[in-house]
């Protein structure tokens, strides 16, 4: 063999390394959802990613002793989304959601009967403001509409004991009992139903914020403990095998869960990390600004909150494009969720 072959049979070995998984255009025809998506995970950019993370989720629903954790960060629930949520728990394809105050108050603007209207970005805000209309991006709400749901807010947390702390779980789970039982079936109605645990580290940043400060106006104080929340956070990831965690956006939502492992790997001693054995996330992002919303799941095995084995994807993409599409695939490849944790216990402190 000449000079010139044997570097090209190097060359050869070396790139098998690289040349294992052929790439395939996607063929036009009738496919479900759950068929385009698995075409395009053999595809490249965001659309494989996309597919990724629906085999994904897929796959962690199909375990046992998996916990799964969501982030429910941004707008969500005014741009249609809410209604998945409250499948996805009331079919414990997740376990644990942990969400901004927006995300769990504004589904209940719907489930009360209200209506989110189809807008534009481009409209004349002034004139918005002088007919009452909050704009969310090209969402259009009622805002004497949105100041009932906030009276509906109130009106609960008036009914509560004021000598003492909720955390912002028991507040949740609480307020779900109250509008199941009133017909309204928001996402914390399901999850009160499902004994799903809600978690909110930011929930007065939201409609909660304003009813709860209107309520100390008239001498009722209703106190948050959010270290409560934490601590049940980490006992929940100390009592499951494995855990697993979606991310609809970054932000507070992520961080919290990713610390529940932190909490979780030094009650057991701190030697040894405890992390997340699959995760996915949908973010617009990025990285290099140094944000927890935008690091990379690679990023956060470097504080053991993800393993570096898992099975893991990050979606760049608009929440509102790739949730939908992922959860329907995942209705017609799932047919059930078998083994799910119970998390009774939680809610016995109450």
């Amino acid at each position: 063999m000449g000079q010139k072959e044997e570097a090209r049979a190097v060359r050869d070995k070396k790139a098998k390394k690289y040349l294992k998984y052929p790439e395939k255009a996607i063929e036009v025809g009738p496919k479900t959802v759950s068929e385009l998506l698995d075409a395009m995970s053999q595809t490249g950019f965001q659309g494989k990613r996309l597919g990724e993370a629906a085999r994904i989720w897929s796959e962690m629903v199909q375990q046992k002793g998996l916990t799964i954790f969501m982030g429910y960060a941004g707008s969500m629930s005014t741009t249609g989304q809410w209604k998945i949520v409250r499948w996805l728990i009331e079919n414990r394809y997740i376990d644990v959601l942990v969400s901004t105050g927006a995300n769990v108050s504004e589904d209940i603007f719907e489930a009360m009967g209200h209506y989110y209207y189809q807008g534009t970005w481009m409209a004349n805000d002034e004139d918005l403001l002088d007919a009452k209309i909050d704009r969310f991006y090209d969402i259009y709400a009622d805002e004497y509409d949105y100041r009932e749901l906030e009276g509906l807010i109130k009106k609960f947390a008036s009914t509560l004991d004021a000598s003492r702390p909720y955390s912002t779980r028991e507040f949740l789970n609480l307020f779900g009992k109250y509008q199941f039982e009133r017909g309204i079936r928001s996402i914390t109605a399901a999850a009160w139903r499902n004994k799903v645990p809600i978690y909110s580290p930011g929930l007065i940043d939201s409609g909660y914020g304003v009813a709860l400060s209107l309520l100390k106006r008239e001498g009722k104080l209703i106190r948050l403990d959010q270290t409560q929340d934490m601590e049940e956070l980490g006992q929940i990831a100390e009592r499951t095998k494995r855990t697993g965690v979606v991310y609809i956006g970054g932000g507070v939502p992520k961080d919290t869960i990713q610390l529940a492992t932190i909490i979780k790997s030094l009650a057991e001693g701190g030697d040894e990390e405890t992390p997340h054995d699959y995760a996915i996330q949908i973010t617009t992002d990025s990285p290099q600004w140094g944000g927890l919303s935008g690091c990379t799941l690679e990023e956060a095995i470097s504080w053991g909150k993800i393993a570096a084995d898992s099975k893991r994807s990050v979606v760049y993409c608009d929440a509102t494009l790739a949730l939908p599409l992922i959860v329907h695939a995942m209705n017609e490849k799932v047919s059930s969720r078998n083994d799910p944790p119970d998390l009774s216990w939680v809610f016995n402190k109450e």
